[in-house]
């Protein structure tokens, strides 16, 4: 069954919901309609298109509702969008390594502002190196994502619905910045 976007009053994509849940909240008042569907279910007396994406009428705070973000391998491959950070490619899941930008032998941790991912071939040619002992560079620095990966991915997962096109280009472009 078809799903809705939910957004964020700034228009940041917040999740996906059952397009159930969606109705849910527009006869709450709490959302608007910002698309429809072209399918529509029926009641006694009236027809209801299918919403396709809807805002919410007041901000929330994420900070408020949402856990601090888990560092996984997962997450850093979607932060990097699957992209190995030194050749700049995107890898399928199964060709990506995470890589300490500061190796552990010179006190490097294991923490979002020192993981990448990156590609097998280059993780080898790093080794426990640095970064100019390679003639590697990034191109902008590592750092913890104030978005929630799981949310990209999942709608990275549904972007078959056309209609979301618009509001998630903006996420792939704010949520690697933030």
């Amino acid at each position: 069954m078809q799903k809705t976007l939910l957004l964020n009053a700034g228009f940041e994509p917040l999740r996906i919901v059952s397009w159930q849940r969606a109705f849910a909240l527009i006869f709450q008042g709490k959302v608007e309609i910002l698309e429809e569907y072209g399918t529509a279910i029926h009641t006694v007396s009236r027809e209801f298109k299918i919403p396709a994406v809807i805002k919410m009428r007041r901000w929330v705070n994420l900070k408020k509702h949402l856990p601090a973000i888990r560092f996984s391998r997962v997450n850093v491959y979607t932060r990097d969008e699957y992209r190995c950070q030194y050749c700049l490619i995107i890898f399928p899941e199964k060709d990506l390594t995470l890589d300490h930008v500061v190796p552990v032998v010179f006190g490097g941790k294991k923490t979002w502002e020192n993981i990448v991912t990156a590609c097998i071939r280059c993780n080898q040619k790093k080794g426990h190196r640095s970064l100019s002992d390679v003639g590697f560079s990034l191109q902008k620095p590592p750092k913890r994502p104030q978005w929630i990966p799981g949310i990209l991915k999942s709608l990275r997962a549904h972007e078959e619905q056309a209609v979301w096109g618009p509001y998630l280009r903006n996420l792939q472009k704010t949520g690697t910045e933030a």
